[in-house]
């Protein structure tokens, strides 16, 4: 089974690059979002817990969304693995996500991490802006700031992954389908 953790800042191409892997590798594609919107559309147990905090601006607690990554694991015996995009975005909850894998004996397989410049990653998110419309994208000093904030709180991560010979660092300058290439020589080597 290939778990693998797509990891990257802002801008890197990880929604890109999980399309390509779910469908070259046929993994499950979770995304801690769609994880969120679909509980809350069910109305689920966990949906509603994580809808008291999301009313009040504050995150959803990392033992909430570890729950609904726990029970989409469980609702599907048959994966041939899973891409984790957003999730997780500290050492903590990679522990959290690390003993769920292990009491189902998948534990994860490796951390691809996207490496970008930070101009190409700016230049993206504004291209992106322009195309989606999403606000965040379109203001430089915004798409600054949450480059500043990956690099302090979740780029750490890379150490946690480090430490348990994890980490691929992955060239992610270049065409769409260059990036592609080079996950899928680092992922024929895991």
């Amino acid at each position: 089974m290939l778990n693998v953790v797509l990891f990257g800042p802002p801008g890197a191409g990880k929604g890109t690059q999980a399309e390509f892997l779910v469908n070259s590798y046929q993994l499950i594609h979770l995304s801690t979002g769609d994880l969120l919107r679909s509980e809350l559309a069910s109305e689920t147990e966990l949906g509603l817990e994580a809808k008291t905090y999301m009313e009040k601006g504050e995150l959803v607690p990392d033992a909430v969304v570890i729950g609904m990554i726990k029970n989409k694991i469980a609702s599907i015996s048959d994966a041939k693995g899973f891409v984790f995009d957003g999730f997780p975005r500290t050492a903590e909850q990679a522990n959290a996500l690390d003993t769920v894998l292990n009491e189902n004996n998948i534990p994860i397989s490796g951390m691809l991490s996207l490496e970008v410049e930070k101009q190409e990653l700016v230049n993206r998110l504004l291209n992106r802006g322009k195309d989606s419309g999403r606000a965040d994208d379109q203001d430089q000093s915004v798409i600054e700031n949450r480059i500043n904030v990956y690099n302090e709180k979740t780029a750490p991560l890379i150490e946690y992954y480090k430490k348990q010979d994890k980490h691929f660092g992955i060239d992610g300058m270049g065409s769409i389908e260059e990036i592609a290439e080079r996950l899928k020589a680092v992922i024929s080597s895991i």
